[in-house]
């Protein structure tokens, strides 16, 4: 019998997240799949909903590999900024964040960590990823979540904040990693500059790896600064498991390395000619975004936040961290401040009577001149106020470099954002969160040509299920899950910029996830038909 069909996207240009050439067709539609592919100018279809989609792009919907909606999908379940943006599957659980597993007696260690990715305060009541999914479905999401576990949560379930793992410690790990990974999560991610994850040893990441490489299920860095030793640690781990590596957020920060992105390619290129299957994701815009604490001596964060914050009320230690924060950041403190480049974009306060906090929006440079302090106390200040939920936006990158990353085909695009509502209250987030896929398409494929449009949404789509191990997501195909994004190729554009980033996208038309609009005409629908995707 055939299938129902009760939507037809009609005459549009079906690009079909292959790579290969569009063609002109009709897309059929019927309980939540892609029943089928049809020459465009097909009959009529009896009791089907029609959109008509000539002169218009018809892709898969956009899956964002590299996202922090963890938290705040569940906060605010419409996620705006990233449907209309054409995003139909977030990845969460990213940089070593993950709001799972959770251990009742380190709950605030676990929050302190949440805290990172910028998420405001809930209550976390459920403790692995079958109870979070649970949690997604009864609040209603426009997004599809793809789990993957962080390692930063995981130590904290079997040890703390303590800096050595034991090998008891580890094989706890090891097995909360395999129940996660049998609950369906796809993978774990490490957050190697952050506290817990920063204390792991080689030994307990590869035996972490192991469990992945034995489920088929992919390890995703956040690696030790940014340089050849960085991807190093992950091209050996790939070595030496056979897990599946994906290297975040690709990006060149030092100043003194700007220009070689060529060089750190090559790196990943000589990596897979060797059988290491490793790949990286970018997001396209030349600043970068993260909690302040991340930058801090990583001395003053032994022990996480509380620790922190009762260190530095000891005046000699506040003048020490001083002395070490002016010497620079990143592995060996060898990246130079530059004050006047470093954004605030969320401090402890939040929103006040004139609409925003204070500092937000402001340099570190003219906020610390206007406290009347050096930058670095002001830093250590504003951290030991905040903890990790404050946010800083950093300029440190050239999008010459970026461009060069986007470009190389091993590369897919992840917008290291979060599912956000537009209205900030005057908050200053980084704007990768609200345009980073509509900005691929207008601004590196329509204009600089970086992409071509097979090329782009393929990196957005298809190459991401592959990545991830999505057997039924990311191509436009007869049996297909039905997440699909409709969008003028001549208009679509990025609108939102770093200061006023709440700022939807042009160009993007309908967006359907699972069968259902979420978008149509360009407005947002009240439907929320998302759900956590399983692994198994």
């Amino acid at each position: 019998m055939a299938m129902k069909v009760d939507l037809v996207i009609r005459g549009g240009t079906v690009v079909d997240g292959s790579g290969s050439s569009p063609v002109q067709a009709d897309v059929l539609v019927g309980a939540g799949r892609v029943v089928a592919i049809e020459p465009a100018g097909g009959g009529p279809v009896p009791d089907a909903r029609v959109l008509d989609a000539t002169s218009l792009a018809v892709a898969p919907g956009f899956i964002d590999i590299h996202t922090h909606s963890d938290v705040s999908v569940l906060l605010d379940g419409r996620a705006q900024s990233k449907v209309a943006q054409g995003v139909t599957t977030e990845v969460v659980g990213n940089c070593g964040f993950s709001p799972y597993p959770l251990d009742r007696s380190q709950l605030g260690a676990h929050r302190d960590l949440l805290a990172g990715i910028g998420d405001d305060p809930m209550e976390l009541t459920w403790s692995d990823v079958d109870g979070y999914a649970v949690e997604v479905r009864s609040r209603g999401s426009s997004v599809n979540i793809v789990p993957l576990v962080g390692h930063g949560q995981l130590r904290i379930a079997a040890n703390g904040l303590a800096e050595k793992a034991s090998a008891g410690v580890i094989d706890t790990m090891r097995a909360l990693l395999a129940d996660l990974l049998q609950q369906g999560a796809f993978g774990m991610s490490t957050g190697l500059t952050y506290v817990p994850s920063r204390y792991a040893s080689t030994g307990e990441l590869e035996a972490l790896c192991a469990v992945l490489a034995d489920a088929d299920a992919l390890y995703a860095t956040h690696a030790r600064g940014g340089g050849p030793s960085a991807i190093q640690e992950a091209v050996e781990l790939g070595r030496a498991c056979g897990v599946r590596v994906q290297y975040s957020h690709i990006a060149i920060n030092e100043p003194d390395d700007w220009g070689r992105a060529g060089v750190l390619l090559g790196l990943f290129d000589d990596a897979r000619r060797g059988g290491v299957d490793i790949a990286c994701d970018v997001y396209p815009y030349d600043a970068s975004a993260s909690a302040l604490t991340q930058y801090l001596p990583p001395w003053v964060l032994e022990g996480g936040v509380e620790a922190m914050r009762a260190r530095l009320a000891d005046a000699s230690t506040m003048r020490r961290a001083e002395r070490d924060l002016a010497a620079g950041w990143g592995e060996h403190a060898r990246v130079p401040w530059y004050w006047d480049r470093v954004v605030i974009s969320r401090t402890a306060e939040g929103p006040v009577a004139s609409g925003r906090a204070p500092a937000e929006g402001a340099t570190i440079e003219k906020a610390a001149a206007g406290a009347g302090l050096t930058p670095e106390r002001y830093v250590l200040e504003l951290c030991r106020a905040g903890g990790n939920r404050v946010q800083v936006v950093l300029f440190y990158r050239t999008e010459a470099d970026m461009r060069e990353f986007l470009r190389h085909p091993s590369t897919v695009i992840g917008s290291d954002g979060s599912a956000l509502p537009f209205e900030q209250h005057g908050r200053k987030p980084h704007p990768r969160a609200f345009g980073a896929h509509a900005r691929v398409l207008g601004r590196y494929c329509r204009q600089t040509g970086d992409l071509d449009l097979a090329t782009a949404v393929h990196r957005m789509s298809g190459a991401v299920a592959d990545r991830l191990g999505l057997t039924d997501r990311g191509r436009l195909s007869r049996g297909a899950a039905a997440d699909i994004v409709v969008f003028d190729p001549r208009t679509v554009a990025d609108q939102a910029t770093f200061t006023d980033p709440g700022r939807p996208p042009s160009g993007i038309v309908h967006v359907v996830v699972n069968g259902e609009l979420v978008v149509h005409a360009g407005v947002q629908t009240p439907a929320r038909p998302g759900r956590v995707l399983r692994s198994r």
